[in-house]
């Protein structure tokens, strides 16, 4: 029985965890659902805690090095302290609510490239190997960020990629915001090298942080933040919403002496 138990809390023979997710797909200030199912092991364990939480890879820079991390958020306790006995099956519904500042990973179909979140659950079980389980999660944009991005796209700014930074801008909420990088249209090209857009999204709608030729990241000191553009969650005529941006480069050119 000592060495079950030893091989228990090194990971072999001892409890397992398995996520079954709702649905994979969820949006900004949604909610992800679904049902942790944890099944005993060879011998008795305690579980502490049982608990979710979402994950992003983020990329981390200092001085001339860079390298990618992952961020956990959003977490939340879903069962508490108990006792598992061998082959026991618990089944344990949750729902996660969903940061209004969570990275979006895909829109209409097609998943943006180098964007990766997903749903991590722990069971806490002392002196053990923690039994984790990973699932990916799919976060759509909002119907206003979807309108900024097609806006965007009609004005001439060609998608480029995307990308989530550690760290913090003025109204972000997490430790880190993402950045959808675009080429720009024809006309502005030799003037800007390139369009970052980051969304703060809140209940009542959703910051457009604009930004232009990039010189090391909105954190470095003496870069321009560039501009902002408040929409409410309403705000999806795609004319319409392409009209302000365009006026909000525009005024970043003329700020800059571009035209």
């Amino acid at each position: 029985m000592a060495f079950r138990g030893m091989m228990a809390r090194l990971g072999s023979g001892g409890a397992r965890v398995e996520t079954v997710l709702d649905r994979p797909e969820t949006t900004p200030g949604g909610a992800v659902t679904g049902t942790v199912h944890v099944v005993g092991g060879n011998v008795a364990q305690d579980v502490t805690e049982v608990r979710v939480a979402l994950q992003a890879t983020v990329e981390v820079e200092s001085g001339d090095s860079s390298w990618r991390e992952e961020a956990t958020f959003g977490t939340a306790a879903v069962a508490g302290a108990g006792r598992l006995e061998p082959g026991q099956r618990s089944q344990v519904p949750f729902s996660l609510p969903v940061p209004w500042q969570c990275p979006i990973t895909a829109i209409d179909g097609w998943h943006l490239r180098g964007m990766r979140v997903g749903l991590r659950t722990r069971v806490d079980l002392p002196g053990s190997v923690d039994p984790g389980d990973l699932d990916p999660v799919t976060v759509l944009p909002l119907p206003v960020q979807r309108t900024v991005l097609h806006a965007l796209d009609g004005l001439g700014f060609a998608f480029r990629g995307a990308d989530v930074e550690k760290g913090r801008i003025r109204g972000s909420e997490l430790p880190f915001y993402q950045e959808v990088e675009f080429a720009p249209p024809s006309g502005l090209r030799g003037r800007v090298n390139e369009l970052e857009v980051t969304f703060l999204a809140d209940p009542q709608g959703v910051d457009v942080v604009l930004e232009v030729d990039r010189r090391g990241g909105l954190l470095s000191e003496g870069r321009d933040v560039g501009g902002r553009l408040r929409l409410g969650h309403a705000d999806t005529d795609v004319r319409a919403v392409a009209a302000q941006l365009d006026a909000a480069v525009r005024q970043l050119g003329a700020r800059r002496g571009w035209f």
